[in-house]
C-alpha cells in the first residue's frame, strides 16, 4: 500500500508541477499583452494629440485671419465714412421699395366696376 500512496504522491507533485508551468506560461502571455496594449495606446495617444495640433493650427490661423479682415474692413470704414453711410442708405432704399413691391403684390386686386 505504501507504493500506491508514493504513486498518487507522484502524481500529485506532476499535476502541481504541470499546473505551475502553465500559470508561469499565462502569465508571459498576459505581460505581453499588457506590452502590446500599451504600444497600441501610446500610438492611439500620438495619433490624437497630433490631431489636436492639427486643429488647434488650422484654429489658430483662421482666427487670425477672421482678426486680418476684420482690422481690414474697421480701417476702410474708418477711412470712408461717406462710402459706408451711402451703402447703408441705398441698401435701406432698395429693402423698401422690395418690402412696397412684395407688399402690393400679395394684396388682393381691387376691381371698380
Amino acid at each position: 500500500m505504501a507504493d500506491n500512496s508514493a504513486g498518487a504522491s507522484k502524481a500529485s507533485d506532476d499535476a502541481q508541477e504541470a499546473m505551475k508551468k502553465q500559470i508561469a506560461e499565462l502569465r508571459r502571455e498576459i505581460t505581453k499583452i499588457n506590452r502590446t496594449l500599451a504600444e497600441r495606446a501610446e500610438e492611439a495617444a500620438e495619433t490624437a494629440q497630433g490631431w489636436y495640433e492639427s486643429a488647434a493650427d488650422k484654429a489658430s490661423r483662421a482666427t487670425q485671419q477672421l482678426r486680418s479682415q476684420a482690422h481690414t474692413v474697421s480701417d476702410t470704414v474708418q477711412q470712408n465714412p461717406g462710402t459706408i453711410s451711402s451703402a447703408l442708405v441705398l441698401g435701406g432704399m432698395l429693402g423698401i421699395l422690395l418690402g412696397i413691391a412684395i407688399a402690393k403684390s400679395s394684396e388682393p386686386e381691387r376691381r371698380w366696376f
